[in-house]
């Protein structure tokens, strides 16, 4: 993330803000925590609900049974994914068929984006047998999602829903709706909202639900463009952190930016936003697959095409370094390296992509200290500061040391951390780094 230049938002120098994925092994933000993680832990809720009422007639169908069979709930879930499996639209409605309209037709919109998207598989299963909330009419159940993008999710990703269930005595148990009414938030997806449009690269997968009718030509045009310039990153990003990850990338680019926030959750303001990357969703406390690029479609508009270049990069740089997993690795190295693949053989230059830095630096106040965790939080006041800081630090790793240590470096720092990694690839104590590069910030920026 790098905040934009005071006074009218411009992208002619360099991008504005982009956030960073979430350590995998722990709770830790990197640049502003996101986390696509939500509503996972079990939520016990006792309170009645009056039955819903039977659609067609006008009446409440619904028995006073409040504990479903879990073997009756999961043959309708099975249901549901073998509908989706075979592209079975009515098998799908069928299973919400006592569920007021409104409900049915968000369900029609989901299956028809679900179709439409490279699934190896989508199910749904009990996230446990017990019961969220109890009512006369029937109970509201915690539901896993598992699901894969066929040739981009190594493994399953997993995500929570609420889903309510009646019974009836002609068809048994049924599903009647979800736990809006109880307050209960699903983990939110891509395909809840509008019709998805998917575009697909060499290299990448582009999923956005902006319209694609009448005033369709210029949202398509936007995907496509996000997927050319992800292929076109991906041997960048390779061709410096190595290419022991799996070298694809899948985008998300919702409609809004209320969408977006909602995507990644943790009550983000991304009105400064032009892209994030989102690590990898848990399932009951282990890691399940699924980083994201979320594009915050306004302000990316908004970038210049090298702007969208150098974010795209940025982003794809956490998504294979996988967003310093290991909880050790500095947050100056962690946006460091992801600025200085993301301004590769681009024409920003040093002083405009670091002005406010180097206003300070001629002014004479050189930082004193690397920039740490607090110093990347979205409040601070010297975040474009930081973000250049940071990127000159590993600037200087690549210029007097090589490329190659820079890596050696980063991955030093997650094994042992930044003092040892000093010591150990660049034989220099953390007093002399710090020296060497406050030389260099001056030398570039003065």
């Amino acid at each position: 993330m790098e905040p934009e230049p005071p006074g009218q938002p411009s992208a002619i120098t360099r991008p504005p803000d982009r956030r960073s994925p979430r350590p995998l092994a722990a709770a830790i933000a990197v640049a502003v925590a996101v986390n696509l993680v939500s509503g996972i832990g079990y939520v016990a809720v006792a309170q009645d609900h009056p039955p819903p009422a039977d659609p067609a007639a006008g009446t409440a169908p619904f028995g006073s049974a409040a504990r479903p069979d879990p073997q009756a709930v999961g043959a309708v879930l099975a249901g549901r994914a073998r509908a989706v499996r075979d592209h079975d639209r009515q098998g799908f409605l069928a299973t919400v068929a006592w569920a007021p309209p409104a409900f049915q037709a968000d369900q029609a919109r989901l299956f028809a984006n679900l179709v439409t998207l490279p699934l190896s598989g989508w199910r749904q299963e009990l996230g446990t047998a017990e019961p969220v909330v109890t009512g006369i009419g029937g109970s509201t159940l915690r539901i896993i999602v598992r699901y894969r993008l066929r040739g981009f999710d190594r493994t399953e990703v997993a995500h929570t829903q609420y889903l309510a269930f009646g019974h009836r005595a002609a068809t048994g148990w049924v599903i009647t709706g979800d736990g809006a009414a109880h307050g209960l938030s699903d983990h939110p997806e891509i395909w809840d909202a509008g019709r998805l449009t998917v575009v697909r690269g060499r290299r990448s997968l582009v999923i956005g639900d902006q319209p694609v009718g009448a005033r369709g030509a210029e949202p398509k045009r936007t995907l496509r463009d996000i997927a050319r310039r992800l292929d076109a990153a991906v041997p960048v990003v390779t061709g410096i952190v190595g290419p022991r990850w799996d070298r694809r990338a899948v985008a998300l680019v919702p409609t809004d930016r209320t969408q977006a926030e909602e995507l990644v959750g943790g009550g983000q303001d991304l009105s400064r936003i032009a892209a994030l990357a989102t690590a990898s969703q848990y399932d009951e406390g282990r890691a399940a697959g699924g980083d994201r690029i979320v594009i915050s479609p306004a302000t990316f508009a908004r970038l210049t095409p090298q702007g969208r270049r150098v974010v795209l990069t940025h982003e794809l740089t956490h998504i294979a370094t996988g967003g310093a997993r290991d909880g050790r690795t500095p947050m100056w190295l962690i946006e460091g390296l992801a600025d200085y693949v993301g301004y590769k053989n681009t024409r920003f230059s040093v002083r405009s992509a670091a002005r406010e830095l180097r206003n300070e630096v001629i002014r004479g106040h050189l930082p004193d200290a690397l920039p740490g965790r607090a110093d990347f939080d979205g409040s601070s006041s010297r975040l474009p500061q930081s973000y250049a800081e940071a990127w000159l630090a590993c600037r200087m790793v690549a210029d007097r040391y090589g490329e190659a240590a820079l890596m050696r470096l980063y991955r030093a720092a997650g094994r042992r951390g930044d003092v040892a990694a000093f010591a150990e690839v660049l034989d220099v104590r953390p007093a002399e780094f710090t020296r060497m590069w406050r030389d260099y910030l001056r030398k570039e920026l003065a």
